[in-house]
């Protein structure tokens, strides 16, 4: 099928999607209160004519198109929750609720994908099979994540997919670029407390003390050594200590010190001997010192890894809409869609939504993050050619 069709039903809709957009972006929700957000969807996707079903991790939403013949399944997701963040643009289309903002782009994901939807149902003539459309809530809910409760609830018991992609808006690719990779796209993301208790007492008298900042920071250091001397350098992985709460005063040695922090990695051996050395570190470190060591470790989204087939029709698909395809290196961020990878082929990719000036541009995550708008069309149409693209290599597959 050429694209043209395609192209010509995203122009039916350049002002839709950007709307849709910018309404969500408006009234952001946080994980597991995407009531409003999923209202909206349901809305948008009823008035597209496009059956759906809800009831999935309390908010999700699954869109069903069906082709003009019965034959395979492609499932596209799009992430629905906003960030605890105070936005600090000052676009008239900011967000209207306090401490909350759609800084990871899944307002746009939504959009795109409900354009995809659009644009799908008024070609379903050219295709056989099954789309399914998911609208998944709490991706940022690590570690668990709405990805797995959406599985657990049974979202994919009647259609299940033969492949299944996501897209991420991704600020440090320029508008027309396209990112995927064949394996690794981004890392698995574990999550830890570390307790550590000893004698408290005055900062004079430290022999009548064990010292817990001392062990901690004899611990912070050690830990850094898992990397550079007990994991193969060729393999990524960090070790980040982010948050540390103790102390009450100058003059006091605390009898409490806790320190927060996670551990990205992409190997699953890598995962496992990381941990492995992580709790062997601070347990002799803390015995060392006749300090008391409690660990909270919660293994957390799992690595996104692409399927190299899959990544390929992606890849294909991105040059016949006419969207370059550099080469990137993955990301040791977490992503839940890692969720879907493990139980079905596909991939994962990145649009590029590079504001013009690049040095205005804010990273993921920050108050001042922005997209920029011209990368929605391309990116609804990107998904809504994988989607045909896919089932027709589906259908190829099995008539040979």
């Amino acid at each position: 099928m050429k694209n043209t069709h395609v192209a010509q039903e995203v122009k039916k809709i350049e002002k839709l999607v950007p709307f849709m957009r910018r309404f969500l972006h408006q009234y952001p929700e946080l994980s597991n209160e995407e009531e409003r957000t999923s209202a909206f969807i349901q809305d948008k996707l009823h008035e597209f004519g496009i059956p759906f079903e809800i009831g999935y991790a309390k908010y999700g939403v699954l869109g069903i198109i069906h082709g003009k013949s019965p034959g395979k399944t492609v499932a596209l997701r799009a992430d629905m929750d906003a960030l605890p963040i105070q936005e600090l643009n000052d676009h008239p289309y900011r967000s209207t609720y306090k401490n909350k903002m759609h800084a990871c782009g899944h307002d746009a994901h939504m959009a795109m994908l409900l354009g995809a939807g659009y644009v799908l149902k008024h070609l379903r003539e050219k295709f056989n099979g099954t789309v399914l459309l998911v609208f998944q809530p709490a991706e940022e809910d690590a570690p668990e994540g709405g990805a797995q409760r959406l599985l657990n609830d049974g979202i994919f018991y009647q259609y299940v997919p033969d492949v299944i992609y996501g897209q991420h808006v991704w600020p440090d690719l320029p508008v027309g670029q396209i990112g995927v990779r064949d394996k690794e796209m981004m890392g698995a993301s574990d999550r830890f407390e570390i307790t550590l208790t000893g004698i408290g007492g005055h900062a004079s008298m430290p022999h009548q003390t064990t010292d817990v900042m001392v062990t901690l920071a004899h611990i912070i250091t050690s830990l850094q050594t898992i990397v550079s001397r007990s994991l193969d350098p060729l393999e990524a992985s960090v070790v980040t200590i982010s948050k540390i709460t103790g102390g009450e005063a100058a003059n006091i040695i605390p009898n409490q010190v806790k320190a927060e922090g996670s551990i990205r990695t992409y190997a699953p051996s890598i995962r496992t001997r990381l941990k492995e050395r992580f709790f062997k570190i601070i347990n002799q470190i803390a015995e060392a010192f006749d300090v008391k060591a409690d660990i909270i470790y919660q293994d957390g989204y799992p690595a996104t890894i692409n399927n190299p087939k899959w990544a390929a029709v992606a890849r294909q698909t991105a040059k016949q809409i006419n969207a370059d395809t550099p080469e990137v290196n993955p990301s040791l961020a977490g992503e839940d869609f890692s969720r879907f990878l493990e139980k079905f082929p596909g991939a994962f990719i990145w649009l590029g939504t590079q504001l013009d000036d690049a040095t205005k541009q804010a990273p993921l995550h920050d108050a001042r993050f922005q997209i920029n708008e011209c990368a929605l069309p391309i990116g609804t149409s990107f998904l809504a050619q994988l989607a045909i693209n896919t089932l027709h290599h589906l259908e190829e597959q099995s008539n040979n």
